[in-house]
């Protein structure tokens, strides 16, 4: 038999038998490779381990600790899962089950609502169909076929999809007596997956759509290892414990109601730990040579349709009539920036103009998918837009990935880069794309920072450098996004007088790098599980008085703190020293000042020190010095 010659990753050749599979290649490279192979890509495309390679194919063998791998594998166990429903409810109507970033959902059509006892039921039957070790069968017809097999079965949203493809040919995958309509590719079969968890029931609408009926989607997560799986679980426990939202709550920092879905209410802890935020982000800011501006939340129709919104981003906005005009509430604080530049004549000597904005917009979120402070209606972002000269361009990209890296470190987060490219509903040409691009890549190459590029997920004026920071349980959060953009100057015909005297366009840069005021707080909630560093701490110290007769002692301690700006809380509540301290410490209190008789006779405070217990008696003068070195540097 012929042999055939495929081609490697790194560009070595291995020799097969002809008629030789992509497992029967994971397994000539190793045996090892061969147990833990998932799938491959050939030539660029994504393959079941069956596929029979040929003669100079390029191949890649993917495994679970790939993302491509996890892709597949979580993939599968969606369609493990729909499988089990199928069997335990024969009336629940298949949806769509993709994978998604952490695991994997499938949405049903079923008159029931899922309990926790269904998802346990789910769960054995899900173990069941995986000890029968079923093979996922690649299987194509046509699609008036594939209509007729579903149709058969009574499967209304899988003969709605079918409507949508284009091609005659359509695959399915078949474990077992379970079919579904799907790409591929799979695993080679239900066993392959060792490890796996059901996490969550929610209301989903068909096809993302309102209008749409209400189906159940079930959430949940898979690992080829059990280990890697327990180590998730208490990772999620750990962040149910961080939840911002019950701690926002127990904390009194801030609040949802019903007559505002999606509008966060801050209470006046909260709008300490804001104003802090806030107040550091306008002195670094000044610090970098940036101005603040502030524009209006109302702005006319005619404003939204010159920049594009108003086509590209209709869907999200809210609108209003004033004196029987369409009037848009701002989604974006570009276009009101744009007209404070274009209010005075500019020379080139005044560039680059950096003009920042904690500006208030509102976006229409579906109320599925809001959630506490991560997902609002309303919000405030940390904006700036920077209007420069072509040549400036490279040297101001380079400052704002400095500012950011230099915030990012104050709060203790280290972080990764995406550069993400030209959309589908871009506006401008393939060669402003190319030269944005370009420039964007250049800065990140010199200041050298490693990046991931994500094709086709720029914004639909300019491409963008995202920043997501890691927080300390290893979670990733997306906040700053640096937009290079030169569609809007051309659109708001945008200039400044060069060193000729003549009329020329500037470049101009959009640039957040907290993200939204309101999600970078959840973030810091959850990061910290509420017990923040001193310098951000809505209070710093609690004044435990022993008995009654000790309050005045403590009344004077809060004169002296608040001269230096301290911010503390004197208990006066008749309690017992031991509940006044367990409840300091549910307020997650970094420093607890407790005084008696002795303390009050000698002048001095009894310090306890948030996670770390008693620190002895010291001069209040000695404590005040202490906190306010910790508070200037912001310690963490």
């Amino acid at each position: 038999m012929t042999d055939i010659k495929v081609i490697l990753l790194d560009g070595s050749k291995i020799e097969l038998s002809k008629g030789a599979t992509l497992f029967d290649a994971a397994c000539k490279i190793s045996p090892r490779l061969g147990k833990e192979a998932i799938a491959g890509i050939v030539n660029g495309a994504k393959k079941d381990l069956d596929y029979v390679l040929e003669d100079d194919d390029h191949i890649e063998i993917l495994t679970f600790s790939s993302s491509d791998g996890k892709e597949i594998y979580h993939h599968s166990t969606s369609h493990i899962m729909a499988q089990a429903v199928k069997e335990l409810f024969p009336e629940a109507k298949l949806a769509i089950g993709p994978a998604i970033k952490d695991g994997f959902y499938y949405d049903f059509d079923i008159e029931r609502s899922f309990t926790p006892e269904d998802m346990v039921i789910i769960e054995q039957k899900m173990k069941e169909i995986i000890e029968r070790d079923l093979p996922f069968k690649k299987i194509e017809v046509n699609k008036e076929e594939a209509k007729k097999i579903f149709k058969d079965k009574e499967e209304k949203y899988k003969l709605e999809l079918l409507e949508d493809i284009q091609d005659e040919k359509v695959t399915l995958y078949q474990q077992g007596d379970f079919m579904d309509l799907c790409r591929g590719p799979h695993v080679p079969s239900t066993g392959k997956i060792k490890a796996f968890k059901l996490l969550s029931v929610a209301g989903a609408y068909w096809r993302g759509n309102e209008k749409n009926k209400m189906l159940q989607r079930i959430y949940g997560i898979s690992f080829d290892k059990k280990s890697e799986l327990e180590n998730y679980l208490r990772l999620v426990e750990e962040a149910k414990r961080r939840d911002h939202r019950k701690l926002g709550r127990d904390l009194e920092l801030f609040s949802m109601h019903d007559e505002g879905v999606g509008f966060p209410f801050f209470h006046p802890k909260g709008m300490v730990l804001r104003n802090i935020l806030e107040n550091y982000w306008r002195e670094e800011h000044q610090k970098s040579g940036y101005t603040e501006v502030k524009t209006p939340i109302i702005l006319n129709k005619s404003l939204w349709m010159k920049s594009g919104h108003w086509d590209h981003y209709k869907e999200n906005m809210y609108f209003t009539k004033i004196d029987e005009e369409d009037y848009a509430i701002k989604p974006m604080n570009c276009p009101g920036g744009i007209l404070i530049y274009k209010c005075s004549l500019h020379s080139y000597r005044e560039l680059p103009l950096r003009m920042a904005e904690l500006g208030l917009v509102h976006r229409h979120e579906l109320s599925g998918v809001l959630h506490g402070l991560f997902r609002v209606r309303c919000f405030t972002q940390d904006d700036a837009h920077i209007f420069m000269t072509p040549d400036q361009i490279g040297e101001e990209i380079k400052g704002v990935i400095d500012l950011t890296d230099r915030l990012y470190k104050t709060f203790g987060f280290s972080y990764h880069v995406e550069l993400s490219t030209k959309p589908e509903n871009a506006m401008g040409s393939d060669e402003i794309w190319e030269k944005a691009t370009k420039s964007l890549e250049e800065a990140l190459i010199e200041k050298e920072i490693k990046y991931i590029v994500n094709e086709g997920e720029g914004a639909f004026y300019g491409p963008k450098i995202d920043f997501h920071l890691k927080d300390c349980i290893g979670r990733s959060w997306q906040c700053g996004t640096i937009q290079l953009d030169f569609i809007m100057p051309e659109k708001f015909d945008l200039f400044y007088i060069n060193k000729t005297g003549d009329k020329e366009r500037p470049v101009m840069l959009h640039r957040t790098i907290l993200g939204s005021i309101e999600r970078f707080i959840g973030i810091l909630i959850e990061n910290y599980a509420g017990a923040f560093p001193v310098w951000l701490s809505p209070v710093q110290v609690k004044l435990l008085p022993i008995a009654d007769r000790h309050i005045d002692y403590g009344k004077n301690i809060m004169k002296e703190l608040k001269k230096h700006s301290i911010r503390a809380e004197l208990d006066e509540i008749n309690e017992k020293i031991g509940a006044k301290v367990r409840k300091a410490e549910l307020e997650k209190v970094p420093y607890m000042l407790i005084f008696g008789d002795k303390e009050t006779e000698e002048d001095l405070v009894s310090v306890r020190k948030r996670g770390e217990g008693d620190l002895g008696k010291i001069k209040l003068t000695r404590f005040i010095e202490d906190i306010l070195k910790e508070i200037k540097e912001k310690t963490l």
